[in-house]
């Protein structure tokens, strides 16, 4: 028909506004004009409403490994009481049991930027399941210490693998202008995992303590099922597809995810400059690793951001306060376990439901605000847990304050660096060397959450629980001369687009407005 091949032609003509009418508006006849504006208007309005649908449950499905990250976060916390009672473990193999899991993990993050460039973002999710999966059985049915830690390891290496593939694979999948919102996603599905181990802690806290562990660790297996279902739903990345030189359905995946088909083949094009296909000798041949060991000054701004970022979200201690808020209330004069357990349901539900916030606005206002908000709110809050524990002491006032400070500093972890940190990692590095470096940021994250999970009890014991959030308070207040410093707005802008903000530090704000802009007028028009 006319309508194709004017669209074809407009692919082809450089300068063509992204998603306009105009280039339809060749034809000889204005009534042929009118009737076909209009056909065309409702086919687009219905291809953009399936288009959102797919994406967002591709979104959804490959968060669900992260269901699994979140309960065992959760889940521990409660589980760890009745585990000392019947195994009889000590205090240090208590803080090895919590800490490890994230140790662990690193190794499962190291392994997944190499396996997902090998077997594909999809397959990659899979791997991690499964593993997880085994290691969550081992551990529901450990007759001792040392069988929970193989457990352990197992479950480790697979929310590796998962935590670091989910959220690249919804970036490399999901539209330049719900990219954020959608690779939040996965941060989601960690929180909703940590309200289920809490609600699982309460639940199961009444049944004999050489079974109520073991429950509520068993749970923990069952979204590994409904991930295996949702494999045979999502498609690969078009990404890798294309690193793969399997271009046509690279192709297809972007027709089911982007609503215009003009877009499609410009996006086609700039993943394959990216990729080095379009252009192969833009690039020189150089093993991914030797790049990142030996970066341009453009690579190492970026692993200095994707690092940094990874890092100061878990130092600031937001797993120490989830693993141990019953620790942290007992501190504060809560004695009764059940009473324990429901103030650390409060904790969850705060945690779940502020992440909603950040991912209502993260495309809305930014990556940058989102990031000021929430590390400032935390040092507040983490100050505040401090001066409550040190000076207000037990008492029905002292636990108010606990129980209001930590809910309040998980909130404002989900409304920014939670989410952000993922977001960004998954979108600053180029497309050659996301996977790995992405994997990089996520060891990071892990190593410092391992490091902060099983030293805090040792450092309390030294300097006090509030002197260990006073510590905290500290390093989150350099988190937010981290962010004015070195992180780069990213919002709106293609993930071929964010690569050029990292070209000339000094030229970071003219090239946010400018590439800013640009996206704005395109949506307008």
């Amino acid at each position: 028909m006319g309508l194709v091949g004017v669209q074809e032609k407009g692919n082809g003509e450089v300068g063509l506004s992204i998603g306009t009418k105009n280039k339809y508006r060749r034809m000889d006849s204005e009534v042929t004009e009118d009737f076909d504006d209009g056909s065309h208007h409702h086919h687009q309005e219905k291809r953009s409403s399936s288009t959102r649908k797919y994406v967002l449950a591709c979104a959804i499905f490959a968060s669900l490994n992260s269901v699994l990250l979140g309960y065992d976060v959760g889940v521990m916390s409660g589980a760890i009481i009745f585990i000392q009672e019947d195994l009889k473990i000590t205090e240090v193999q208590e803080e090895v049991l919590i800490g490890c899991l994230s140790i662990l993990s690193l190794f499962g993050s190291l392994a997944g930027g190499r396996t997902s460039d090998i077997i594909g973002r999809k397959w990659t999710m899979a791997l991690a399941a499964i593993i997880f999966q085994t290691g969550a059985a081992t551990m529901t049915l450990a007759p001792s210490f040392e069988v929970l830690i193989i457990g352990r390891f197992l479950a480790g290496i697979g929310i590796g693998f998962g935590v670091m593939i989910a959220p690249i694979y919804i970036a490399e999948i999901s539209p330049s202008v719900t990219r954020g919102s959608l690779t939040s996603f996965p941060e989601i599905f960690i929180n909703l995992g940590i309200l289920l181990g809490y609600v699982s802690n309460f639940a199961f806290s009444g049944l004999p303590e050489h079974i109520s562990w073991r429950v509520m660790l068993g749970v923990g297996i069952l979204p590994s099922f409904f991930i295996g279902a949702a494999l045979f739903i999502i498609p690969e990345s078009p990404r890798w597809l294309v690193m793969k030189n399997r271009v046509e359905e690279a192709r297809t995946v972007l027709l089911k995810t982007i609503d215009n088909e003009a877009e499609v083949e410009e996006r086609l094009a700039e993943i394959l400059l990216a990729a080095g296909t379009g252009s192969a000798e833009k690039y020189e041949e150089k093993a991914v690793w030797r790049e990142m060991l030996s970066p341009s000054p453009t690579l190492r701004r970026m692993l200095i951001t994707g690092f940094g970022i990874q890092c100061f979200q878990q130092i600031t201690g937001i797993d120490a306060t989830v693993y141990y808020s019953p620790e942290i209330f007992q501190g504060a004069g809560i004695q009764d376990k059940s009473k324990l357990l429901a103030a650390t349901v409060a904790v969850g539900v705060s945690k779940t439901a502020f992440i909603l916030v950040a991912i209502f606005l993260i495309d809305r206002l930014g990556r940058k605000p989102l990031l000021y908000v929430s590390t400032i709110g935390m040092t507040i809050c983490l100050f505040s847990i401090g001066v409550t524990l040190t000076f207000i002491g037990q008492g029905q006032v002292g636990i108010a304050m606990a129980i209001l400070f930590v809910c309040s500093n998980v909130a404002f972890f989900s409304v920014g660096i939670g989410p952000v940190c993922w977001v960004l990692t998954s979108e600053i590095f180029p497309l050659r060397l996301r996977a790995q470096a992405a994997a990089l940021g996520a060891v990071g994250n892990r190593v410092c959450s391992g490091l902060v999970a099983m030293s805090f009890l040792s450092v309390t014991r030294a300097i006090s629980v509030g002197g260990t959030f006073f510590v905290f308070s500290g390093i989150s207040a350099i988190s937010v001369l981290f962010v004015y410093a070195l992180v780069p707005e990213t919002k709106g802008k293609s993930l071929e687009q964010i690569e050029l903000l990292f070209k000339d530090e000094h030229e970071w704000q003219g090239s946010e407005v400018e590439l800013g802009d640009v996206v704005h007028l395109v949506q307008k028009q």
